[in-house]
C-alpha cells in the first residue's frame, strides 16, 4: 500500500498542479467569475436582501452598497446564524462555526460553510503534491506526519457544531493517511497543551516521523521536549524527517533556532490559513511567497495599509495591485463574510503569478508617534542583526515607551534569546539601524531626537510560553504580536517578573 501511494502521488500531483495553472494563468477573469458567483448565490439572503444584491452588477456597485467592515460590524448577521437562523449570510445554515479568540480580543464564530469547507481541506493536500511536483520527493509520504493542533472535540449550539478550525478539519483526514497520522485522536483531544505535548512526543519518539507541521513557536516547544528526552538533535532522532510544514508567522526569526533543533537541513513549506478561509500557499521552493488562491470561493480587495485608516480609502481588486506595496487583505467569501477585514497585511511578490507574503496585522504597529512601524520590518531587522551576531532568538515583541522615568522616549525590545549577542549594545545598534533602514518615518524621530534608539530587554528562558499560558492562550494555533501600540503586554511581561 505503501509503494501504492507514493507510485499515484506523482500523476496526481501533475493533475493538480495543471489545475493550479488553468486559473493562476487567468487570475483577472479567475477573480470576476467568483465575484459574480458570490453575488448571485448570497442575492436571496439577509445580507443580501439588505444590501440590494440584485442592484449589484460590478465591483463598482458593491463597493458602493457593502463597506469594509470586521467581525463587530458583522457580528449582528453572525448573531442571527449563531442563534441558528437560515439564510443570514451565505444560503442554508453555516456547516460549522470555527471559534477563534486573539490575544486580546474575545471569543469570534467564523462561519464555515459546505461551500467553503473543501477549500479548507484540500489546499493543504495541493501545497504537498505541488512539493512533490517540483522536486519528485515522495519518500516522505509513506512515513508517519504530524499536524501539532488545536482540539478535534466540538460542541453543538443550535444544531450547529463549532470548535477550532484545526479541530474541525481533524475530522476529514482522508482514509489513506489516517495510518500514517500522529498523535493519536486521544491524545489530540487533551486540553492542556504541556501535556499535550509531552503526550506527543511519548506517542512520537520511537516513529518514523517524516512530516512534521504547526505553528513555528509550538513546534519549537515539542522540538525542545524531544531533544531534552533523547539529548540529541531532532534530524538524528527522526532520521527521516523531510518536510517541515509551517503557517501562521514569518519562519525567518525562527530559522537559526530551527536549524539548531534539527541538526540538518530539511525542506519546508508555508501555508495560509485562517479560520474565515485559505488564503495562499508556497507552490515553489525556488520562489519567495506564496500563491494567493483565486479560484477558492473568496473574492479579494486591497487597500494600501497606510491609507486604510483615512476617511475613503481606495479598494483595489487584484488587477489594480503592485508589488512591494503593503496591503491590508479584504475578502468576499463562500462562507459569508462580505467586505470582510481579516486584519492581515500583505505584500505582492509576485505579480505572474499573484505571489504573497505576510508582513503582520494592521491593529499591531507602533505609531505612537507617527512612525508606523509593522510586523515585516521589526523581523526582518531582527533577522539581519541576529544573523550579524550570530544570535539566535526563541521569541520576541515590541512595544512603545511613551513616558520613561529619564530622557527621551524608545521602543523597548522583549527579546528571549537561545544564544545571546557577545556584545549587547553592537547588537542594538545594528538592530536600531535596520529598523531606521526600513522606516524612514523613525528613522526622521531618532535623527530629531524625539526619540532615541531602542532599549533591549531579556525575557527569561521560555519566559512568553508562561506569559501565553497566564493569559489563557498557550499553545493551539495562538500567536504572540510581533508588537503592539500599548504596553499591555509590556507590563504584563514585567508584573510576571519574566525579565532578567
Amino acid at each position: 500500500m505503501s509503494k501504492l501511494k507514493s507510485l499515484l502521488a506523482k500523476p496526481f500531483a501533475r493533475y493538480i498542479v495543471r489545475k493550479t495553472q488553468k486559473w493562476s494563468n487567468n487570475p483577472i477573469k479567475t477573480q470576476e467569475k467568483v465575484f459574480k458567483s458570490l453575488i448571485k448565490s448570497a442575492a436571496n439572503t439577509k445580507f443580501g436582501r439588505d444590501h440590494h444584491f440584485e442592484d449589484i452588477y460590478s465591483f463598482e456597485d458593491f463597493v458602493n452598497r457593502v463597506t469594509v467592515r470586521d467581525y463587530e460590524d458583522l457580528k449582528p448577521y453572525i448573531d442571527q446564524a449563531v442563534a441558528g437562523s437560515k439564510d443570514i449570510l451565505w444560503k442554508g445554515r453555516p456547516k460549522y462555526f470555527a471559534k477563534t479568540s486573539g490575544t486580546t480580543s474575545g471569543a469570534k464564530y467564523i462561519p464555515i460553510t459546505k461551500d467553503s469547507l473543501p477549500f479548507h481541506i484540500n489546499a493543504a493536500r495541493d501545497a504537498i503534491l505541488h512539493y512533490v511536483n517540483e522536486t519528485g520527493n515522495t519518500k516522505f509520504i509513506n512515513g508517519k506526519m504530524i499536524f501539532l493542533q488545536g482540539s478535534p472535540i466540538l460542541e453543538t449550539k443550535n444544531g450547529i457544531q463549532l470548535g477550532r478550525l484545526s479541530g474541525i478539519v481533524a475530522h476529514y483526514v482522508p482514509k489513506y493517511l489516517q495510518k500514517n497520522r500522529l498523535p493519536s485522536w486521544k491524545t489530540n483531544c487533551i486540553e492542556d497543551w504541556e501535556t499535550k505535548v509531552s503526550a506527543i512526543v511519548d506517542e512520537t519518539i520511537n516513529q518514523n516521523m517524516t512530516v512534521i507541521s504547526g505553528i513555528p513557536s509550538w513546534i519549537q516547544m515539542y522540538f525542545e521536549k524531544l531533544i531534552e528526552r533523547e539529548q540529541k538533535p531532532v534530524g538524528d532522532i527522526f532520521k527521516n524527517f523531510e518536510l517541515f510544514i509551517f503557517g501562521g508567522v514569518n519562519f525567518e526569526p525562527y530559522k537559526a533556532k530551527f536549524q539548531k533543533l534539527i541538526g540538518r537541513n530539511v525542506d519546508s513549506l508555508e501555508l495560509f490559513p485562517a479560520s474565515e478561509g485559505f488564503f495562499a500557499y508556497q507552490d515553489k521552493q525556488s520562489e519567495k511567497g506564496m500563491l494567493l488562491l483565486l479560484n477558492s470561493g473568496i473574492f479579494y480587495e486591497f487597500i494600501q495599509a497606510d491609507e486604510f485608516y483615512s476617511e475613503a480609502p481606495k479598494r483595489l481588486t487584484i488587477k489594480e495591485v503592485e508589488s512591494n506595496v503593503n496591503y491590508v487583505m479584504i475578502i468576499s467569501s463562500n462562507a459569508g463574510l462580505w467586505a470582510y477585514n481579516v486584519g492581515d497585511t500583505i505584500q505582492f511578490t509576485s505579480l505572474k503569478p499573484y505571489r504573497i507574503i505576510v508582513t503582520g496585522r494592521i491593529k499591531h504597529f507602533i505609531s505612537a508617534f507617527g512612525e508606523h512601524v509593522i510586523g515585516k520590518e521589526v523581523e526582518q531587522a531582527i533577522q539581519e542583526a541576529s544573523e550579524r551576531h550570530n544570535v539566535q532568538i526563541s521569541e520576541f515583541t515590541v512595544a512603545p515607551q511613551i513616558n520613561p522615568d529619564a530622557g527621551l522616549p524608545y521602543h523597548e525590545w522583549f527579546v528571549e534569546f537561545e544564544k545571546a549577542p557577545s556584545n549587547e549594545e553592537a547588537f542594538i545598534v545594528d538592530l536600531d539601524k535596520s529598523l531606521q533602514q526600513q522606516n524612514s518615518y523613525y528613522k526622521d524621530l531618532i535623527v530629531g531626537k524625539v526619540l532615541t534608539k531602542l532599549k533591549l530587554t531579556t525575557i527569561k528562558r521560555n519566559g512568553f510560553q508562561d506569559f501565553m499560558k497566564s493569559v489563557g492562550k498557550l499553545g493551539g494555533q495562538n500567536k504572540l504580536p510581533r508588537l503592539s501600540n500599548d504596553r499591555n503586554i509590556a507590563d504584563a511581561l514585567y508584573r510576571l517578573q519574566l525579565t532578567k
